[in-house]
């Protein structure tokens, strides 16, 4: 197996081509959205070609020190597989990107898996291979789901939904990412002394980029915004991203009006959807009260797992 460092002016579309047909390819991959933070990242994604010179895989990547990440700046990552790529090839995979660390200048591997929900066709290849290469899992963050037909609200998301109506509020999509992201900076600083991933301006560049894919859908009185959420839409998922209320958006049932219609109405052909983590502290501490609020719509629990892989 032959490891080829990426470059863009050589492999962007070839790249771009194999996400999109991959088994386990979401458009997180595509390079449109990869590089929107090309500056703060060094990129060092490879691709993997057999002896027939045939790609079979890509690794999203970046190079910190000596440690190479699959991807520090996506939210999981991971191999990418060809359709008919099978588990010894992964583990051929495995063997050659070990093999291949010290050409980078790099002692070991941080991986972090792609749900398994996210995959078009089984691949969970990796994580046999990761066992059988003694990597060692060192993280791993609850993330909560549910199909939307398995919808089940507990009393307080019921009664929620009656203040809503008391309220005539009303859901719909919405471009005003800049209102939008005053709401969220403002929920995430007073409640969790935290700031949003990215910052407004990337966020508008990558739904222009996206806009299938990457929408906004707010909560409203009238023309006020009381609670909103951008939604990252990868085809079988409809995933949360980001979500924020006002107080006033709390006391009336705004989230709650919010997210059912989400589930039940706008993403309601969709396999899954994905409220996102509840974990801190890399993933050493439960958010008691935000995995209730997700519990409460009838969603549980996946695993995001974090991995460290040593060169062989």
């Amino acid at each position: 197996m032959k490891v080829v460092r990426y470059f863009p002016e050589q492999h962007r579309l070839m790249w771009d081509g194999f996400v999109a047909r991959a088994r386990n390819g979401v458009f997180l991959f595509q390079r449109d959205y990869m590089d929107y933070h090309a500056d703060r990242f060094e990129d060092c994604s490879l691709l993997f070609f057999d002896a027939q010179k045939q790609l079979r895989a890509v690794l999203p990547a970046n190079l910190q020190g000596a440690v190479l990440h699959s991807h520090a700046g996506l939210t999981y990552g991971g191999l990418v597989l060809a359709e008919d790529c099978g588990q010894s090839e992964v583990l051929a995979l495995f063997d050659s990107l070990q093999a291949h660390l010290p050409e980078l200048g790099a002692g070991e591997l941080r991986y972090k898996c792609l749900p398994s929900i996210y995959h078009a066709r089984p691949s969970e290849d990796e994580r046999y291979a990761l066992f059988r290469r003694g990597a060692e899992r060192y993280r791993c963050d609850p993330s909560s789901c549910l199909s939307p037909a398995d919808i089940s609200l507990s009393s307080r998301r019921r009664r929620g939904l009656g203040k809503a109506a008391k309220a005539s509020l009303q859901v719909r999509e919405s471009n005003d990412w800049r209102g939008f992201w005053k709401v969220l900076r403002d929920n995430l600083a007073s409640r969790h002394d935290a700031a949003p991933v990215h910052s407004e301006a990337e966020i508008e560049l990558l739904a222009s980029r996206f806009p299938q894919a990457i929408r906004l859908f707010g909560c409203y009185a009238g023309e006020q915004l009381l609670a909103g959420c951008a939604i990252y839409d990868s085809g079988n998922v409809a995933h949360a991203q980001y979500i924020a209320s006002t107080a006033s958006g709390r006391d009336c049932g705004a989230l709650d009006l919010l997210f059912s219609t989400l589930i039940q109405s706008t993403f309601s052909q969709r396999r899954w959807f994905d409220f996102g983590i509840s974990s801190e502290e890399q993933g050493s501490r439960l958010n008691d009260g935000l995995i209730d609020f997700k519990e409460s719509f009838g969603a549980h629990t996946i695993v995001h797992e974090f991995f460290c892989l040593r060169r062989g």
